[in-house]
């Protein structure tokens, strides 16, 4: 991996914002409509990187082919969108490593498979519109991540090559882009990894234990 990479290019949920609480709420929030009892965040938290319907999973019993379900998972989807950030903040450390990466006018961006409808009002409640140098979201190009696009459209954004920027990521299909883009990728073992994930055998270039771990790979 090149040591100094021109641009750095993070995934949302579980590695660059802690969105777990927010996702979480609103899952319950979901459940107790239904008259279910609430799920522990421990129980939710690693699955908050696989979108809605690894919540749902969680979350319901019921035929991901019927329209019970996709009711629920759209219910749970506005139910996040209403309160978006409510808790939701940067990782510790993340804001000194933005900083940095912008002193040295160092372009930093967002690769996620978020919606665009959700990843919008979340990084403006933030403060994080104005800052990112790309956003690429989930409806962004035609395929999400494991596929390549989502990275190299933001690599063109950026005008630089896939081989020149960093990804982190904390999910095994962010390591699956970045591999494909030809993109160097870290996996965020802070992130919301549950127990049966094995992220050193995902083939990344490598891994950090905290945000603030980054700055040595920069």
């Amino acid at each position: 991996m090149k040591p100094t990479p021109r641009a750095v290019l993070f995934d949302l949920d579980g590695t660059l914002l802690d969105t777990g609480p927010d996702l979480a709420r609103a899952l319950n929030r979901l459940r107790a409509e239904d008259g279910l009892e609430p799920l522990p965040y421990t129980a939710i938290r690693p699955w908050v990187s696989h979108g809605s319907h690894a919540l749902m999973r969680l979350g319901y019993d019921l035929d991901e082919n019927s329209a019970a379900y996709e009711t629920r998972r759209q219910r749970l989807l506005d139910l996040y969108h209403g309160d978006v950030a409510a808790e939701s903040r940067l990782f510790a450390g993340m804001e000194a490593v933005l900083a940095r990466l912008e002193a040295r006018a160092t372009p930093w961006g967002i690769v996620t498979n978020k919606p665009g409808w959700l990843t919008t009002p979340l990084l403006a409640a933030v403060g994080l519109a104005a800052r990112a140098a790309c956003v690429v979201s989930g409806d962004t190009t035609a395929r999400a991540k494991p596929h390549p696009d989502p990275l190299i459209a933001a690599a063109r954004t950026l005008g630089l090559a896939p081989d020149t920027c960093l990804y982190v990521g904390d999910a095994e299909r962010d390591v699956a882009a970045a591999a494909a883009a030809g993109m160097p990728v870290l996996v965020a073992l802070y992130g919301y990894l549950g127990p049966h994930d094995a992220p050193r055998e995902w083939g990344a270039d490598g891994s950090i234990d905290a945000p603030l771990d980054l700055l040595r790979w920069l």
